[in-house]
């Protein structure tokens, strides 16, 4: 019997996204929708469905009297946070983990000091609160709590920089810190030194100092390479 649900909707996106992004399916391989349907047993409207997310996504195409076209890596929309997720979940975890890495090397200390002249009192308040939240959780193997506040500190920074392009990769940066943290890409206890150093940053932050936050954020994305040196080579 064919059976329907949301999380039936679910587990067929992520499965055949996972695919995907681990290229089971290669690129120009077609699926076929009744073979999918037939493959998790839904109806063919539930395929349908999931084959207009992956599009939209730009992981595939679908064409009459041709079918689901995978479409080549170029094509993705590497930016969306699942496909981020998808692709942290597989082999090629340490190449995306380094080029998102380097990606926030490049947007994140901009951002921070932006931030600097920018932010409002109530940001900076947030900040402080999230940079002290990650001090309480930094021992103890506390990885989850410790994410929490690390992700609400990048998101603060993006968004007190007052660019919104900088402020939509909020999303990335979460998947990214997730993403380690999750597939174990992290030591037992976050290391000590970038701890302190979004401490600082939070001071200079709230001190409207923009060459001292810019650096500071410098020193966090070289950190966190060299975390991956260690952790995935």
């Amino acid at each position: 019997m064919t059976t329907q649900g949301p999380g039936l909707h679910t587990h067929v996106l992520d499965t055949l996204g996972l695919e995907i992004a681990a290229g089971e399916h290669r690129p120009g391989q077609v699926l076929r929708t009744d073979e999918l349907a037939q493959r998790f047993d839904v109806s063919r409207t539930v395929v349908r469905e999931v084959v207009r997310v992956l599009e939209s996504m730009h992981l595939v195409e679908s064409r009459r009297r041709v079918g689901v076209t995978v479409r080549p890596t170029e094509a993705w929309n590497v930016y969306d946070p699942q496909v981020i997720r998808w692709r942290l979940a597989g082999a090629d975890r340490p190449r995306q983990l380094r080029s998102l890495t380097v990606l926030r090397s490049a947007i994140e200390p901009v951002a921070a000091g932006l931030a600097a002249r920018n932010a409002t009192p109530e940001q900076c308040a947030a900040l402080t609160e999230c940079a002290l939240g990650m001090v309480a959780t930094s021992r103890g193997q506390q990885l989850e709590g410790y994410l929490e506040h690390d992700i609400a500190f990048h998101r603060i920074v993006l968004n007190a920089s007052g660019n919104e392009m900088f402020a939509r990769l909020g999303d990335v940066v979460a998947e990214v810190l997730a993403g380690r943290t999750h597939h174990q890409v992290m030591f037992e206890d976050p290391d000590p030194a970038a701890v302190t150093l979004h401490v600082r940053l939070a001071e200079a932050v709230r001190e409207g100092d923009a060459v001292a936050a810019e650096e500071l954020t410098k020193e966090i994305a070289v950190g966190a390479l060299h975390e991956l040196d260690v952790l995935a080579p």
